[in-house]
């Protein structure tokens, strides 16, 4: 009796049919995000070897919903898989006659469902392996901020990209040949005659792409280091595919392609041993020259006995000007981190001011002497 009632059939389903379907459909609802926690730490004992860099609990949070997003594509896919009607039905249907011989080409609605999941099966899948990819990823930024080298905090960033890129390409490949029917090996045989227009219309890109893989193997720069390029002083953040982006002084982001930072004029700042600083200090002509002469040694005794900086100070006198009397100052800082280099400047600037001022001396400023000439005696009365 009950299997006689399961059996009956209610426009071209049965009642099993619809029981199955719907008892699929509350699955989904209820346990997608049990059972994609449990996949989650499933996928994560792979890299338990990683627990003490990272918490299991950043692995879930990337992995989470595109797991549950596929679960529930597969389980959709059975509760439908479950109805004969109408997925059997014709949506569309061709004749054509081949050597006189008349071929029929039909599509069911169940053949347009399975392309439908298929691709959406293809590209959550995908997204999961992206995932994994910004874990991995994360792993070894974490695992690079402990050495001591910042090559390895360049290369990250640039091998992420490049195999999420990858990633995609086969993606495309992948759908291309399940979903679209298409003959991959033939396209990928095209691609060789293909590859010299493409090369053409994607030049810069190419030379962009070229350009980065330039920077890795000669190795100019690495990220951290600051940099003077293209009227730019500013700190490497990142090197990417097409450009490398810049943090400048002023805090603003510069994004400059990778084909300009090969080919035009680079001066690394950071590989700099020392900063030279120079500067003009103007004393009024009222000044005594032992004054200037005692001004100048006291300079020069205080820059080189700093512990940052070289000591082959040169303090001299060096020039008339028109409104003054000039001392020429240059020396060399040993810290090239540009805050501590500052941090020295200013140090160093304070204490020439406390020595002038010590020693009775001021600073001179412009001036105009105007003389005039009193002729009111040659007057006549």
């Amino acid at each position: 009796m009950n299997n006689q009632f399961f059996q009956q059939i209610f426009f071209e389903n049965t009642v099993k049919n619809y029981l199955l379907f719907f008892s699929i459909l509350l699955l989904v609802f209820i346990a997608k995000k049990f059972i994609s926690k449990i996949l989650s730490r499933a996928f994560f004992l792979l890299f338990k070897k990683f627990y003490n860099q990272s918490s299991p609990l950043r692995f879930h949070q990337l992995l989470l919903k595109p797991i549950e997003f596929l679960i529930v594509i597969l389980l959709v896919y059975c509760a439908i898989n479950q109805l004969d009607y109408p997925l059997n039905e014709v949506v569309f249907r061709r004749i054509t006659y081949i050597d006189k011989t008349e071929k029929i080409f039909t599509i069911t609605l169940i053949e347009i469902i399975d392309k439908i999941f298929s691709f959406l099966v293809i590209i959550s899948s995908v997204r999961i392996a992206l995932k994994i990819v910004d874990f991995v990823a994360h792993i070894f930024e974490y695992k690079a901020s402990l050495t001591e080298s910042r090559m390895d905090d360049q290369m990250v960033p640039f091998l992420k990209e490049l195999f999420k890129i990858l990633v995609i390409i086969t993606c495309v490949f992948v759908i291309m040949g399940a979903v679209l029917n298409m003959n991959v090996a033939t396209i990928i045989a095209g691609l060789g005659i293909g590859g010299l227009a493409i090369a053409l219309a994607a030049q810069d890109t190419l030379q962009n792409l070229l350009g980065s893989f330039t920077i890795f193997a000669d190795k100019p720069f690495v990220v951290g280091d600051l940099v003077h390029i293209e009227g730019y002083d500013a700190v490497i953040e990142k090197v990417g595919f097409r450009s490398t982006v810049l943090r400048t002084l002023d805090k603003t982001l510069v994004i400059i392609p990778n084909k300009k930072m090969i080919d035009s004029p680079l001066e690394n700042l950071t590989l700099r041993n020392l900063r030279r600083v120079e500067f003009n200090i103007g004393l009024p002509y009222s000044t005594k020259p032992d004054v200037m002469k005692k001004i100048s040694s006291q300079i020069k005794n205080f820059i080189n006995a700093h512990t940052k900086t070289s000591n082959d100070t040169i303090v001299v006198f060096n020039a008339f000007s028109p409104s003054s009397l000039d001392i020429k100052v240059l020396y060399y800082i040993e810290i090239v981190e540009y805050e501590i280099y500052m941090e020295i400047k200013d140090e160093i600037n304070y204490k020439v001011m406390e020595f002038v001022l010590a020693n009775g001396a001021n600073f001179a400023y412009p001036t105009t002497t105007v003389y005039h000439e009193d002729n009111s005696s040659d007057m006549p009365t």
